[in-house]
């Protein structure tokens, strides 16, 4: 906006200066030549008046003390002598003889004819002035007018862009600081500076900000507290299981409060996380998908999993933060340990595809996942409230990627986590991490009173 704005004004002072200065510059030009012509005229009548009063010798000391005439001068005697150079107009000089006064224009110069008529006959002072003499002075005048017209134009594209600047600098200011609060830092207060409007703005964006900070705070505490609530129902579900006689029944219910127990958790642990600025942080997937595998290659072994992995041995930076990838890999590899029988097969491994996005595939040899709804939707609606993969979901699309689900080569479920490469950031993805952000407490509240028998996220 500010270089516009300054070669707006640019270009209306360039119009405006050259608007004057060329009809300005075409009038000096006409007042020098009537100027000159004048001088001309005058000089030259009163040359022939002391020719007609003196006779040609008072006419020759005339123009010998004369030093720097306007133009070249001649003098016509009634005998027919010329003092001065003779030149060859002789209608022209006719019609002076007559006794008529006149001036030719021809080629850019002027010639001017001033006759006395006496009873000798007719003196008859002739002067030849050149185009340049007619326009003497209007060269350096022009350059005035010019300098005068450029330092006009300076001073006043200096101005516009002092004004200019005085305008942007506070929209900049407005515009970082909204994108700091995108990027989650909602403690950034925008200065409020400028013009009204502008202030105005910057004003409803910092109440904005202090109101959705204060939303999220309440709304964490509201989830704390709801877990603190739904502990003692899950502690007094899990005493009446251990009543129930009926084995099959008992170890169904187990599994039911188990799969309710961890949904808790997982929505305390989800609101709990702080807003994270995904757009600057950067993680080398490789080293911490390598650090988590090495932590549940424990678990596996003691359950008798073959747990394989593959790694590029360079770094594959992605656009996520180190703890929120922490959370996605352990999720992944939790869901597949948590929802299959021991001893089936795991397998995680982390590439580059074609578009030089970071891949990060965790597949198993289990029953794989419960229908289409999954696939389509990123969770499921059979069994459990599908809260784990919906935040490897969201993790995903925050950081610039996506998730896909599919049926991996071992016969189980495949679940792929496609992340943005950190040096890459696209306002498609970024419209796609604003429309596909987390849905609030009360759509986590709707999954936990819809949900039904447990079944893998």
């Amino acid at each position: 906006m500010r270089w516009r704005l300054t070669l707006l004004v640019a270009a209306t002072t360039s119009a405006v200066v050259l608007a004057f200065l060329i009809p300005l510059t075409l009038l000096l030009r006409s007042l020098a030549e009537e100027r000159t012509l004048a001088t001309v005229t005058a000089d030259a009548t009163n040359l022939a008046q002391i020719a007609a009063n003196s006779g040609a010798a008072g006419a020759a000391a005339e123009l010998e003390n004369t030093d720097d005439p306007l133009g070249t001068v001649s003098v016509y005697l009634p005998d027919g002598d010329v003092l001065g150079a003779k030149a060859d107009d002789a209608a022209n000089l006719g019609k002076a003889l007559k006794g008529l006064a006149f001036t030719s224009r021809d080629d850019g110069r002027a010639v001017v004819y001033a006759p006395v008529r006496t009873t000798e006959g007719t003196y008859v002072v002739r002067t030849e002035v050149s185009g340049d003499e007619l326009h003497r002075g209007v060269g350096r005048a022009s350059w005035i007018l010019g300098a005068l017209g450029t330092l006009l134009l300076a001073l006043s594209v200096g101005a516009a862009d002092t004004l200019a600047r005085r305008l942007s600098d506070p929209i900049k200011d407005l515009a970082a600081a909204a994108d700091s609060i995108r990027d989650g830092r909602l403690d950034i207060r925008s200065p409020e500076h400028g013009p009204p409007e502008v202030v105005a703005m910057a004003g409803a964006l910092n109440r904005l900000s202090a109101r959705i900070e204060q939303l999220l705070i309440s709304e964490r505490e509201s989830v704390a507290d709801l877990s603190h609530r739904l502990r003692t129902p899950v502690t007094a579900l899990r005493l009446d299981v251990e009543s129930i006689s009926d084995p099959e029944l008992a170890q169904r219910i187990e599994e039911h409060v188990a799969t309710l127990e961890r949904t808790v958790n997982a929505v305390v642990q989800d609101a709990r996380r702080p807003v994270k600025a995904n757009v600057t942080s950067r993680t080398d997937v490789a080293a911490l998908v390598g650090e988590r595998v090495a932590f549940w290659s424990a678990l596996a072994d003691e359950q008798g999993r073959s747990l394989r992995t593959w790694l590029p041995s360079r770094p594959t930076w992605a656009r996520i933060d180190s703890v929120e990838l922490t959370d996605v890999v352990d999720v992944l590899i939790d869901n597949v340990f948590a929802h299959t029988e021991e001893g089936v097969p795991l397998e995680v491994t982390v590439n580059t595809n074609a578009a030089h996005e970071i891949v990060l595939a965790v597949q198993d040899g289990g029953p794989g996942l419960p229908g289409a709804d999954v696939v389509a939707r990123g969770h499921s609606n059979a069994g459990s409230s599908g809260l784990g993969l919906d935040i490897v979901r969201r993790a995903a699309i925050a950081s610039g990627g996506r998730l896909e689900l599919g049926r991996s080569r071992l016969g189980g479920a495949k679940v792929q986590v496609v992340l943005s490469p950190a040096e890459t950031r696209t306002r498609e993805r970024m419209r796609q991490r604003r429309s596909s952000a987390g849905g609030g407490l009360s759509q986590r509240i709707r999954k936990l009173a819809g949900m039904g028998s447990s079944q893998a996220s």
